[in-house]
């Protein structure tokens, strides 16, 4: 190949794929809706047909210049070529997306777990099946009974979540995070995107404000603006993916609680017990069918959030 590249072009009604070469140049062009392919410039015509009926089909038909067209100047298209660096570039533009490298097993998210992060962390250090049945037995605390607790919690929420993908939503687990840390739950669907961030509090009484919350009347702890913080960073990695705005809301789920009580100015982070996270289901209008599917595509490659 002769370093041809194949754009879409769309103006007037019209639907195209155009084959130009690196500096601009059109060599050839095919109608969508015809399959019909028009040849510009003869001596790029086999990659040129070849690389449009990789889009169009084998069924995609050839038009060829007559002897009076032979000799007009090949048709030129702009291609976006990358600025030249006078200064240091601006923030990168919706309709300019990062794109990924082809995704593998290793690096889909999808095939994560409930807690899945939690299960690693436990994995390489924690205390092997046989310690911890000897603590229980002696009824000893372990400083790893919170992280067991996690676990549970992100369990009951993730099986709460998976009931939602009747309704078209999209769950992912243990989503990391290149700043450190993970998003316990990324749920994408017609109603947008929402990081969700699982607490368990067993039997506990909780309080949430607008940036902190309270256990049992403990010391105030920054759940909200941690959740604030994250759906922020998710918004940034798919946006920088995706090209389109990405509407992500936090959420805080509670599991095992006796009793929630919201302030009356907690509106910024959608505060939900366990079984609640149901009023998910029904939310739509933020995001069409086939952007959902593109961004559950960037949300589920690992490289995507590590690289942020």
């Amino acid at each position: 190949m002769s370093d041809l590249t194949v754009n879409p072009w769309k103006r007037h009604g019209r639907d195209r794929l155009y084959v130009n070469l690196p500096d601009g140049t059109a060599v050839a062009w095919a109608d969508r809706s015809t399959k019909v392919i028009t040849i510009k410039v003869r001596r790029y015509e086999s990659e040129a047909v070849t690389l449009l009926r990789k889009h169009l089909g084998d069924s995609a038909t050839v038009l060829r210049p007559g002897p009076s067209q032979a000799a007009t100047a090949p048709e030129t298209v702009p291609v976006k070529q990358p600025p030249r660096q006078t200064e240091p570039p601006g923030p990168l533009r919706r309709d300019q997306p990062v794109k990924l490298p082809a995704l593998t097993v290793a690096d889909d998210l999808a095939e994560n777990r409930p807690g899945a992060a939690v299960l690693e962390a436990i994995a390489a250090r924690g205390p092997s099946s046989v310690q911890r049945l000897w603590t229980k037995m002696l009824r000893r605390p372990s400083e790893w009974d919170s992280w067991y607790a996690g676990l549970e919690g992100e369990q009951r929420v993730g099986r709460e979540l998976h009931r939602l993908s009747a309704q078209g939503w999209r769950v992912l687990h243990g989503v990391p995070k290149g700043n450190g840390g993970d998003i316990d739950h990324l749920l994408i669907g017609p109603g947008g995107v929402f990081s969700i961030n699982t607490k368990h509090h067993q039997g506990a009484s909780v309080w949430v404000g607008d940036d902190m919350a309270k256990v049992n009347g403990g010391r105030p702890v920054p759940y909200a603006t941690a959740s604030k913080a994250e759906a922020a960073y998710a918004q940034g990695v798919l946006e920088r993916h995706c090209g389109f705005t990405v509407p992500v809301e936090p959420v805080l789920v509670f599991v095992g609680i006796a009793s929630l009580h919201r302030a009356a100015t907690q509106y910024t982070v959608r505060i939900y017990q366990e079984r609640e996270v149901s009023a998910l289901g029904p939310l739509s209008g933020k995001l069409t069918l086939d952007q959902v599917e593109q961004v559950y595509v960037v949300a589920r490659h690992r490289r995507a959030w590590l690289r942020a």
